[in-house]
């Protein structure tokens, strides 16, 4: 029997404007039973932990939902388990989490416990250079996508006239009257996750994710990052029909909204541009590059063109950065590695999804 596609989001994006985090986001605190805030450095084994809790609950028949770094898709920084109240997050800077009702709902998981202290110790050196070249590196990326972010800023203030977002809310009420009738409901609930990130493979966006929730998908082809108001009126007429949603900003504005999902309707809202691309069957192809005034886009060809020229190669530079940090990570985890009791790690995996399962009886 196949199995269903993994549900997977980033709670924190590399942004213009540095590290920014939707942790807060992570479970909602009126239904929050139990979160494990796993602590320690790198190479300890808090992904490993996340995976093998992950496994054992969803063989159990919860349904699960994935967490990943935006540094490094291929590890976790959370697992959830929303119909448990349940949650395991990774603690550490910079996605720093606070309990809110500690030892009643959070608790700490200490993973340094861990580490062969002794046998690090004459590392020290080696682990401090380490340290030290990866947080540089971040801090060039970020330098580049703040330059990135202005420039698409910019690009994207040439084209916003009042008559385009005329245009776009517009057709948003139009299909807003279709899709979202009224359910008679309180005002749904708004959970905001990152569907994409630039990450040290590249930008990256997890469209699975949608199509694994969500058979009719809009696809919005969207060259210039206008669809914020389109998804802006579409979400507000969904929560106040009383669906709950998915809100998904752009890790490179994430003040504005980049996608939009609503499960319960199996519909999602999904950008898409041509450095981008939707890989799915779109249910309905909005082309919102064509709502703007043709002759302001004219008048404005050659500098978009070099707009997103330039852009784009700014993005490529803070992905190299990402790049070598994501190399002297792998460095400071082979450095670790062989001084982990990894025995120690599997048992409390073990114990902590024993009681996120007890939660279930």
């Amino acid at each position: 029997m196949a199995q269903n596609p993994k549900i997977t989001y980033f709670l924190g994006a590399n942004s213009p404007k540095g590290f920014h985090s939707l942790y807060s986001q992570l479970i909602d605190p009126e239904k929050a039973r139990a979160v494990y805030i796993l602590k320690g450095g790198p190479g300890c084994g808090k992904s490993t932990l996340m995976r093998r809790v992950g496994a054992a609950v969803e063989q159990a028949g919860i349904s699960a939902e994935y967490i990943l770094c935006s540094g490094d898709p291929a590890s976790l920084d959370a697992v959830v388990f929303p119909s448990l109240g349940a949650a395991v997050v990774d603690g550490t800077a910079p996605h720093v989490v606070e309990p809110a009702c500690p030892g009643a709902v959070e608790c700490y998981v200490n993973l340094g416990d861990c580490y062969d202290r002794a046998a690090l110790r004459p590392l020290r050196g080696e682990l401090k250079g380490c340290m030290a070249g990866y947080k540089g590196c971040y801090d060039r990326a970020y330098r580049c996508l703040g330059a990135a972010g202005e420039v698409r800023r910019d690009m994207r203030s040439g084209l916003e006239t009042d008559q385009l977002l005329e245009r776009l809310a517009r057709r948003a009420r139009g299909i807003a009257g279709r899709e979202l009738k009224k359910t008679g409901r309180p005002a749904g609930h708004v959970t905001q996750r990152f569907l994409g990130a630039v990450t040290h493979q590249g930008p990256l966006c997890l469209y699975a994710t949608a199509q694994a929730q969500c058979q009719r998908i809009y696809e919005l082809a969207d060259s210039y990052g206008t669809a914020h108001t389109m998804l802006s009126h579409l979400l507000s007429a969904a929560v106040g029909a009383g669906y709950d949603t998915v809100a998904c900003p752009s890790p490179m504005a994430p003040d504005r909204l980049e996608h939009l999902l609503i499960p319960e309707l199996s519909l999602a809202f999904l950008s898409s541009s041509p450095e981008r691309p939707f890989p799915g069957h779109a249910y309905r192809r909005l082309r919102l590059d064509a709502m703007a005034d043709p002759a302001l886009v004219r008048q404005q060809r050659q500098r978009l063109r070099f707009a997103r020229k330039v852009s784009s190669a700014l993005v490529d530079e803070a992905v190299d950065s990402l790049a070598q940090a994501k190399a002297m990570h792998d460095r400071l985890e082979e450095l670790y590695n062989p001084h982990v009791d990894f025995r120690r790690v599997e048992r409390t995996a073990a114990a902590v999804a024993k009681e996120i399962l007890d939660l279930a009886d």
